[in-house]
């Protein structure tokens, strides 16, 4: 009969141990407070915190960069969350050069696709696509480009989304493999500020994609302007599906 309380504490003990999952990869989030872009950072965070919940992968989040300073090689991939590259010091955009040379991966978010010309053409690259202008904030059309790739799973082939359509250019001619694009029927891409004109970009007019650059996956989304959007369930799968591909490369058709 004594055996029985010694297997039962043993049994308890090891509860511990075998209930705590490992992280399958890291993510690091840089999502810095701007003046047209900041109520979404709590939400985004505890959204993006649950889904790393919920599949098993962990998120360290940085406002301020510093988070660049230490070893970016812990990471799987890096995500841009609405925040101007250009922030960041030159010691840390060198230190993130060096990362994605040494195979790192990138995740660029709405806002982080904006870089000012001449700025980090190094990034602007990453990118793989100039910002131009873009239109007011209109209900739209996007339609799905690439069925094969995680960031379009769970997306209607037509999908009805209100956001700033970004209407960007190729300076440095790089090759993009688009996932989504604007259907420029479904809203009026001239209707713009004063002072400003607007743009069509025609039936090509990318919205997300994916390339290669340096040594690394890179998958940009130029969809997320509003807070709302990640309370998103669609939205936020859209997101899943770019980290899940940046950070593993798998689940591609």
């Amino acid at each position: 009969m004594k055996a029985l309380p010694l297997l039962a504490a043993l049994a308890v003990s090891l509860v511990p141990a075998a209930a705590v999952a490992e992280d399958q990869f890291k993510l690091l989030v840089i999502a810095a407070p701007s003046t047209y872009h900041y109520e979404y950072i709590p939400v985004a965070r505890e959204n993006l915190e649950r889904l790393a919940r919920l599949h098993g992968f962990a998120v360290t989040w940085t406002s301020d960069g510093t988070a660049f300073d230490g070893d970016l090689g812990q990471y799987a991939t890096v995500m841009f969350l609405n925040t101007p590259a250009e922030t960041l010091s030159e010691p840390r955009r060198r230190r993130f050069e060096a990362y994605m040379r040494g195979g790192g991966n990138a995740l660029v978010v709405h806002r982080a696709a904006i870089i000012p010309p001449a700025a980090w053409p190094w990034y602007e690259q990453l990118v793989g696509r100039s910002f131009v202008n873009h239109p007011m904030l209109q209900t739209g059309v996007v339609t799905v480009t690439d069925k094969s790739f995680p960031a379009t799973f769970g997306l209607p082939d037509r999908w009805i989304w209100s956001d700033e359509y970004y209407v960007t250019a190729n300076p440095y001619k790089v090759t993009i493999h688009p996932v989504l694009n604007a259907d420029e029927t479904s809203y009026d891409p001239t209707r713009i500020w004063p002072g400003q004109i607007g743009r069509r970009m025609g039936k090509d007019h990318p919205e997300a994609w994916y390339h290669s650059y340096e040594k690394g996956r890179v998958f940009v989304t130029l969809l997320g302007h509003n807070v709302e959007m990640y309370r998103d369930d669609r939205y936020l799968q859209h997101l899943l599906g770019g980290i899940y591909w940046t950070a593993t490369g798998r689940g591609q058709g």
